[in-house]
């Protein structure tokens, strides 16, 4: 029997709406990816600060599980896990809306399977977006990408050319490029976990949590510095 893609860290009663959580991984790796592995452990900070500003008994909190750690090419792993998961969340929580957060090839990930009809949109955290990575599939959908300006595994400036061709296929996307950020989101540490997990809770309920930077963010023309 094959092991399931959506880990559940919280299960609501009813729920709602929900978060996956997408972590990072290789480009290419066709080993089996693990919990104990350095990018799954870096997400869990994010779970806990997502959980902690949220504060709502009806927001399912979950991880994709990968089976393997990288991309690996045409195969796109984590892709095909992230749909794996959409899918099992629908089974068991119905047709919620959904909000993904990634980082590095999570980001990746999440932002391609923001067309997925239950994701009404995405944090990507330092995400590998290389030149060409489809946009089309983010119309309509609301998007903020945080990437460090000391970031040496992925490219901000390739983030921010994605942002632009996003907006430009019909998303509502912004980004945020964090001062003296690097790929490993420990500096500063703080700053990384308080603004995505702001995001997240701003993308669950627009109206009720309100985000001026995240306005701010999509209305720019150049990634704003978050300082």
């Amino acid at each position: 029997m094959s092991t399931r893609a959506l880990l559940v860290r919280h299960r609501p009663r009813r729920p709602t709406a929900a978060v996956l959580v997408l972590h990072g991984g290789r480009a290419e790796s066709r080993q089996a990816a693990r919990p104990w592995q350095l990018a799954a452990l870096r997400m869990r900070p994010f779970l806990r600060a997502v959980a902690a500003v949220t504060d709502r008994d009806d927001v399912l909190l979950g991880q994709v599980r990968y089976r393997r750690r990288g991309w690996n090419g045409a195969e796109a792993d984590p892709l095909l896990d992230a749909g794996r998961a959409l899918a099992e969340l629908r089974e068991e929580a119905g047709a919620v809306p959904v909000v993904l957060l990634g980082h590095s090839m999570g980001g990746r990930a999440a932002l391609r399977a923001a067309g997925a009809e239950q994701v009404r949109g995405v944090v990507a955290l330092a995400p590998w977006c290389p030149p060409g990575e489809p946009v089309a599939q983010l119309r309509d959908r609301r998007v903020l990408v945080l990437h460090g300006d000391r970031d040496r595994v992925t490219d901000p400036r390739e983030s921010a050319a994605y942002v632009l061709r996003a907006r430009a296929a019909g998303a509502h996307a912004g980004m945020l490029l964090v001062d003296g950020g690097d790929h490993a989101m420990l500096r500063p540490r703080g700053r990384w976990h308080d603004t995505a997990s702001a995001a997240v809770a701003h993308l669950l309920t627009p109206e009720a949590a309100p985000s001026p930077l995240f306005a701010a963010a999509t209305r720019a023309a150049e990634p704003q510095v978050l300082r």
